[in-house]
């Protein structure tokens, strides 16, 4: 389920000295940002009051546990998760870690992870959905009980832990410490990736999809020529059980775009960093727009709008990738900083 097909072996460890430092917010972003944390913090801790010593046990690991990064885009029976099952929650501990979310995600964030959670209701074999070969009674189980949710350390308005919640084509990971945050790495899929709720069509990656098709038209002749890797990739290189691992750049360096270009390609980067909370990701964002000059775009397969495509953003302390599933109804993507993946520079903060 993870690989990719081409020159693989140009992967290398890549990171630049200068530009590994982490970028602090300024005083009032980081006053902001800090205020963010503590009110994750007051919901994480409004969960908690909800949960007898079982609960809490299930949702809370050590600092520094392995749990940290177990995570995977497989459905339960294929990958077993530990943490708090929302299936098994009473409906008040439900809403006090939805409430959770809402406090950690953006709004638009929040129902981009709605719409990834509630596409696993209309795949065949969910319950309640249309009849197919997975599902109860055949050891693979999705849907949106099948969700799960842990602390790694202890909820701290200033030490470092983290906030994990995650399923089947899901994977948050984000790691607070105090006005500093990253949800590196984190997975977005999407199966369907177009589905009709009440009549009207969603599609929980569709501006991953379509700001990416944009930016690609926008591109002149010479320019659209650097982008465009010459071998193809059909899947994530730097997905689930992929720690550690980096890419040479490769593409179309963003310094050789234009204004209006470059605003374009960091509206679509904005689609994974501002799944956090509006005040943790403009200091993300405001990181991601000086490694600029440095950033490369490159895509793989057809550009014609509604044909499936495989495209990666590559930074300083950045890596995106969005990749299509032998079609355009399933697609997985990764959000990465190789600098900072699980919060690590935090530690020495």
């Amino acid at each position: 389920m993870h690989r990719a097909v081409g020159t693989v072996a140009c992967l290398i460890v890549f990171a630049d000295a200068g530009l590994a430092a982490e970028a602090k917010p300024a005083a009032p972003a980081q006053a902001a940002a800090a205020a963010a944390t503590a009110r994750i913090v007051a919901a994480a801790e409004a969960l908690l009051g909800t949960l007898d010593e079982a609960g809490r046990a299930k949702v809370q690991f050590p600092e520094g546990s392995p749990q940290q990064a177990r995570w995977s885009n497989l459905p339960t029976g294929i990958y077993e998760r530990a943490g708090l099952r929302l299936g098994d929650l009473t409906p008040a501990q439900r809403a006090a870690a939805m409430a959770l979310l809402r406090a950690a995600f953006s709004p638009d964030g929040y129902r981009k992870v709605l719409e990834i959670m509630h596409g696993d209701e209309v795949l065949p074999g969910a319950p309640g959905g249309p009849p197919g070969v997975r599902g109860p009674g055949r050891g693979i189980k999705f849907g949106e009980d099948e969700y799960y949710l842990a602390f790694v350390g202890a909820p701290s308005a200033s030490a470092r832990w983290m906030l994990q919640f995650g399923g089947h084509h899901l994977a948050i990971n984000l790691t607070l410490a105090g006005a500093l945050s990253t949800l590196a790495p984190s997975h977005t899929a999407a199966q369907p990736a177009r589905y009709t709720v009440e009549g009207r069509t969603v599609r929980p990656l569709g501006d991953e999809n379509d700001r990416a098709f944009a930016l690609m038209a926008s591109l002149d002749a010479q320019q659209r020529s650097q982008a465009l890797l010459g071998y193809d990739v059909t899947d994530l290189v730097l997905g689930p059980g992929q720690d550690g691992r980096t890419i040479q750049p490769e593409g179309l360096r963003a310094s050789a775009l234009s204004a209006p270009q470059q605003a374009m390609l960091l509206d679509l980067v904005r689609e994974w960093a501002g799944i956090a909370e509006d005040a943790l990701a403009a200091p993300r964002m405001d990181e991601i727009r000086a490694g600029l000059p440095q950033t490369w775009f490159a895509w793989s397969g057809p550009t014609t709008e509604g044909s499936a495509a495989y495209f990666r953003i590559q930074g300083p302390a950045l890596v995106i990738e969005y990749a299509p599933q032998r079609g355009v109804d399933h697609i997985h993507t990764i959000y990465r900083d190789p600098t900072n993946d699980y919060g690590a520079r935090f530690a020495h903060d």
